[in-house]
């Protein structure tokens, strides 16, 4: 089982660590490792710095290239780093051979995800799946990682199957990883029954990019109390209320957020918590419209959407976060009349290549929540006349 992670008296402080390939620009990889330092504000640790560098390709044995584990090296002396975290997958020898050079404990973005699932794992299913991911991650990295396995125990990155005896070989990990799937396919089985007892109701699924508002707009729909904090992951577990709109229910679900390079273990493990989103019958896709990448976020959410067989549904898109979008983008002089013409051009943008399905709100300051409940509203009604219409004469 997942160990409790160890209070931390203090905030780790993080190195980040990026390579500029050939398919990118500065500019994104900056963004990717703000991102990242985000991600690690959310494990509870501070970024002091960050390191890039241009390469065709990662260095096999260490990622980055000599130099530059150099340079990092200096930087290192005489510093209290805790953690130093690469913005993608490292093999387990490249963290064996990073951690032998630097001597400070080295991560990887994947690692650094699971750590905040693990701290945010709050149900018996969301807690099978995170040790699920956990060993599938492992595996295989035990070759380089016999002596990487003896820091485990506290702080980021560390939470989950640790040993303080080196006993973790292949097939003991296995063993674990037949006995978790076991275990899960269990809840999945109670899961499924309880989804059937729902009976005859349209199913609506919030789905978006992590941090992009999906809880705070559950909450705003369905007048409930869904945890929701300006941190990346803030939602683990499915939530399912029961919602009525002028005497029409339906169900309306919040699910757990995407995020750039999602372990593909990790979609593996949370497959039964995102049968939700494959079992719905309208997704309401919820973009942060305030990120300047919020493009790539979509292109994140649909691409996920594609590899858990959920793409294929109607789809309304709430822009949502338009106050800080605002906000980020005009300038105090800038006239009302160039304003507005900027946001009639993005709203007809994107009206046109919606086909009209999406509504740009703002879920703190509740604009245009009226018409985004009309919107989910005429969507519901919809699906009934088709799938039930001998229901539909009672929700007029």
């Amino acid at each position: 089982m997942i160990e409790k992670a160890k209070k931390i008296g203090r905030e780790e402080k993080a190195v980040m660590v990026g390579l500029v390939q050939d398919d990118q620009t500065d500019e994104q990889v900056q963004e990717y490792l703000d991102e990242l330092a985000f991600l690690a504000e959310t494990a509870g640790a501070v970024a002091m710095k960050r390191f890039t560098q241009k390469l065709p390709h990662p260095n096999s044995k260490t990622f980055v290239g000599k130099g530059k584990l150099e340079e990092i090296k200096k930087y290192l002396d005489g510093k209290a780093i805790d953690v130093i975290i690469f913005d993608d997958e490292l093999s387990g020898s490249q963290i064996s051979n990073i951690e032998k050079e630097l001597g400070v404990k080295t991560i990887d973005r994947s690692d650094l995800i699971l750590d905040i699932f693990a701290s945010r794992a709050r149900t018996a299913q969301a807690k099978v799946q995170v040790e699920l991911a956990q060993y599938q991650y492992l595996l295989p990295r035990l070759k380089g990682m016999w002596t990487h396995l003896e820091r485990l125990g506290g702080g980021i990155g560390t939470r989950g199957p640790g040993e303080t005896e080196i006993e973790t070989d292949r097939r003991i990990i296995k063993d674990k990883i037949s006995l978790l799937r076991k275990r899960l396919s269990g809840i999945d089985k109670q899961m499924f029954t309880q989804r059937k007892e729902r009976g005859e109701f349209i199913r609506v699924a919030l789905v978006g990019y992590t941090n992009a508002g999906k809880s705070t707009l559950m909450n705003l729909l369905s007048k409930s109390d869904v945890f929701a904090e300006n941190k990346l992951f803030a939602t683990l577990d499915t939530t399912t209320r029961k919602i009525v709109f002028e005497n029409t229910p339906f169900l309306l679900s919040d699910t757990v957020g995407f995020i750039r390079k999602l372990p593909h273990h990790l979609v593996e493990s949370f497959k039964s918590t995102l049968d939700e989103v494959r079992e719905a019958d309208i997704l309401l896709h919820v973009v942060d419209i305030s990120q300047p990448q919020y493009e790539e976020q979509m292109g994140v959410v649909n691409k996920t959407l594609q590899e858990i067989q959920a793409y294929d549904k109607p789809v309304l898109i709430v822009f949502n976060k338009m106050d800080l979008y605002e906000k980020k983008t005009f300038d105090e002089w800038l006239e009302d009349s160039v304003k507005q013409e900027i946001l009639k051009d993005l709203k007809e943008r994107w009206e046109h290549d919606s086909d009209g399905n999406c509504v740009f709100v703002s879920a703190t300051e509740r604009t245009n929540i009226v018409v985004l409940r009309n919107l989910i509203l005429s969507k519901v009604r919809e699906l009934y006349k088709v799938r039930y219409p001998y229901k539909t004469a009672y929700f007029y």
